[in-house]
């Protein structure tokens, strides 16, 4: 017999799985299908990213999804099987700047403090006085949020809602991969799985991360949503500063505590950055020796005699037209829904935009959060909703 259900969400990683939590804890009637791939996440992004959260965005909407975040994770541990603030590590995202790039962060500032957000800017002597394991010679100034950022346990989080929704029989979690969409007009009438069943659903949700443009393609729809491979090195220092912000240089690198040491990572220069292979987990050593290593010990003196312990690999998913999330309706096709292509912010964004996204599927619009500057529509027009605050 083929599977049926109201709304049916492809991808159970936090951004499906927060919005059917959300769908469930705010009162939908209807049925939910929550069909993953991978029920071990061993590949997911939630599981292998840095689980960051911040508010230094120079696009209003995603500081306004991270605040949303951050509230949810505040407040979650009264609603879920998790630790208070689930984890969350408050020591902020120190974002460093040169004399050239001051101005673009000066006015990401603005935004933000704009928005609401705590996040002071201060100049070299100041990040000097601060911050003495720093080396400041080439950097003009740099801005820090004090509260609300940092990074929390996105793999507990994830694991603490799909424990709930089967608690509260909200859900029904079907471990399967999609292979084939039927059409039917402008509708989606079913997909196939590969198990060989048959989902019917009056509405589906499009969530599997990285993947997401593969699977919009069976569904004859295009989606600029790729897989982008990223390393994260874990590597031990003589000196520790478990209070260290997540501190990003202008080289693109990033660097924080993580238990005795510290976990690093960067984005592959963009000469060299493109379609991952969907299995390729293998973590770039080579761009340890070549990139980061140079750039650690500049920045950060004591660095130069750490050791490297181990590294693994994560697909970000990489929205190419504009680095931001597809988030809503897709007015090409009348019963599919987005939430993807967050290009590395996801983790700290799929609570509030699960929710969000939950609010337009029982009321029509959003409340909590307005994701209409994530839409599809902008896409379609080719206006590209650009943010420069990308790590």
């Amino acid at each position: 017999m083929a599977l049926t259900a109201d709304i049916a969400i492809i991808g159970g990683g936090l951004a499906g799985t927060a919005t059917a939590w959300h769908l469930a804890t705010m009162g939908f009637e209807g049925s939910v299908a929550l069909i993953e791939a991978d029920p071990t996440f061993a590949r997911a992004a939630t599981a292998l990213s840095a689980s960051g959260i911040r508010q230094q965005f120079s696009v209003a909407a995603n500081i306004a999804l991270s605040r949303a975040t951050l509230s949810f994770l505040k407040d979650a541990h009264e609603r879920l099987d998790v630790p208070r603030q689930c984890g969350l590590v408050e020591n902020g995202y120190l974002i460093l700047a040169s004399q050239a790039g001051r101005p673009a962060l000066a006015a990401n500032h603005a935004v933000q403090r704009e928005a609401g957000a705590p996040v002071a800017m201060l100049d070299s002597a100041a990040l000097a006085a601060r911050y003495p394991w720093l080396n400041v010679n080439d950097i003009a100034a740099g801005t820090i949020g004090d509260q609300g950022e940092g990074w929390f346990d996105a793999l507990g989080l994830l694991t603490a809602l799909r424990r709930d929704l089967r608690a509260r029989d909200a859900a029904q979690l079907i471990d399967d991969a999609i292979v084939s969409a039927r059409l039917a007009g402008d509708r989606i009438a079913a997909i196939e799985l590969a198990s060989g069943e048959t989902l019917s659903a009056g509405r589906y949700v499009l969530a599997t991360g990285a993947a997401s443009g593969r699977v919009a393609a069976l569904m004859g729809l295009d989606v600029p949503v790729e897989p982008r491979k990223r390393t994260v090195f874990y590597v031990e220092a003589p000196d520790h500063h478990p209070d260290m912000p997540l501190t990003v240089d202008p080289t693109g690198l990033y660097v924080r505590p993580e238990g005795d040491g510290y976990i690093c990572g960067a984005s592959p220069p963009a000469e060299s950055d493109g379609p991952a292979d969907p299995d390729d987990f293998e973590p770039d050593w080579a761009q340890f020796e070549d990139r980061l290593w140079p750039a650690l010990a500049h920045r950060i003196p004591f660095f130069e005699r750490l050791k490297l312990r181990s590294a693994w690999a994560g697909h970000y998913d990489y929205n190419r037209f504009d680095q931001n999330a597809v988030i809503g309706p897709d007015p090409r096709c009348a019963n599919l829904f987005h939430i993807s292509g967050f290009s590395g912010h996801g983790v700290q964004q799929a609570p509030a935009a699960g929710r969000a996204l939950a609010e337009w599927l029982i009321a029509g619009r959003y409340v909590s959060v307005d994701c209409t500057p994530f839409g599809v529509e902008r896409l379609i027009a080719e206006r590209p909703l650009l943010e420069r605050n990308i790590i």
